[in-house]
């Protein structure tokens, strides 16, 4: 069976965002095997300076890097990463079934963005918006879009 691994910066409190998470991790198991890693996102100042972050995003760097499953295709959520519509990221996730990975991981960076040594790692950027959304919700966001995937791909009606 195929594996879904989302990997996020930063711990979810809120109940609501809990829940939301919860429901589409369940509902995603249904067509696939899916785990969330949760790392920790580094604290930094008020007013951090440019070194500061990016000391932080090299550490959190390391973390993503210990946790990325092998052999995995790789994709980074970053703003400046291509905009898809829900069809065409099923279709890509397809694709990617049938070139014979047997897994996919998507990553939701820390508040401070992303190293640009896990972006150039990645298979592929991909921007949720143009907008800018808070980071637990980005997370209830794109679970929804991964179950929208897969739902399409089995031929569900959940997408229409």
């Amino acid at each position: 069976m195929f594996e879904i691994t989302l990997i996020a910066m930063g711990k979810l409190k809120e109940k609501f965002y809990l829940s939301a998470c919860a429901e589409y991790e369940k509902r995603m198991k249904a067509y696939c095997q899916f785990r969330i890693i949760e790392l920790p996102e580094f604290r930094l100042p008020d007013n951090p300076s440019p070194a500061e972050i990016e000391a932080a995003l090299q550490r959190e760097a390391d973390l993503i890097t210990e946790k990325l499953p092998k052999n995995t295709w790789f994709c980074v959520l970053t703003p400046e990463g291509k905009s898809l519509s829900s069809q065409a990221l099923a279709d890509k996730i397809s694709r990617i079934k049938l070139s014979g990975k047997n897994s996919a991981c998507f990553l939701i960076g820390s508040s401070f963005g992303i190293a640009k040594r896990i972006k150039d790692r990645a298979d592929f950027l991909l921007s949720m918006s143009a907008m800018t959304f808070p980071h637990h919700l980005a997370r209830v966001m794109v679970l929804e879009q991964l179950y929208r995937s897969e739902s399409i791909q089995a031929g569900s009606k959940y997408h229409k």
